[in-house]
């Protein structure tokens, strides 16, 4: 059987690579097509709360290279790549859930005491509305600091004509944001309709449900939802899920 061709989307730095190394070792054909740039806003987290929670490593890094000082307030990691990400950058970290999704962190500070607690929300400007809306009900006072913007790099969007041309076994959407930027990269090449079609022949790969809702709410049909939200859970399953066509 032929090497399955998969686009990844990790943004262009070392995940990118990392990303292109896994699915190489998986007997995978890479297609690189980072479908995110990072913009610093210059903010650092409130030094005030009683909890502070970082949610991506790209965050960890900023508030690290600011050298940002958590005081007091406990230090919580969305998932293992995050608190790897802190601990590099000098920080201990106080938590991590079992579940590495929002909701997950929401269940994980509500059983740590997040009942009147100040929890300080680090980062993207696109971050799930179910980490705030969930610490809200826990009975937190939370509030969020945006430490940079995600927008889609100039250049991105071969994987689209290559879905469009039929040459896409799979592909792997990390967040909503890769799937709008997938679709925004199409658009602006003049192929969306033939992009998703290309989509519903190849085995689409997500991390998790949120990412799934949002393929589904553009017409984009999911065949894998990774067990773990772990890029490397996702690859996996995607590149085996191609090997059962």
């Amino acid at each position: 059987m032929a090497e399955p061709t998969v686009a990844v989307f990790r943004p262009d730095d070392e995940r990118i690579d990392e990303a292109v190394d896994l699915l190489d070792s998986l007997g995978a054909t890479p297609v690189p097509d980072p479908m995110l740039a990072v913009e610093p806003t210059g903010a650092v987290p409130r030094t005030d709360a009683d909890r502070v929670v970082l949610t991506s490593k790209t965050g960890a890094e900023l508030v690290g290279d600011a050298g940002w000082d958590p005081g007091e307030a406990a230090v919580c990691a969305i998932g293992p790549a995050t608190a790897d990400a802190l601990r590099e950058a000098g920080y201990e970290v106080d938590l991590v859930p079992a579940e590495y999704t929002s909701a997950g962190l929401v269940d994980a500070l509500a059983d740590d005491g997040a009942d009147g607690a100040r929890v300080e929300v680090a980062r993207s400007d696109h971050g799930s509305e179910v980490l705030l809306d969930g610490l809200d009900v826990a009975g937190a006072y939370s509030h969020e600091t945006v430490l940079y913007r995600l927008v889609r790099p100039a250049g991105s969007g071969e994987s689209a004509e290559l879905a469009a041309d039929g040459d896409l076994d799979a592909a792997c959407f990390t967040s909503s944001l890769t799937v709008e930027h997938f679709l925004g990269a199409a658009d602006a090449r003049g192929v969306r309709e033939e992009a998703i079609a290309g989509l519903d022949e190849a085995v689409v790969g997500v991390i998790g449900e949120p990412t799934r809702e949002t393929a589904a709410d553009h017409g984009i049909d999911v065949d894998v939802v990774a067990s773990e939200a772990t890029f490397e859970a996702l690859a996996r399953e995607t590149v085996a899920a191609t090997r059962r066509e």
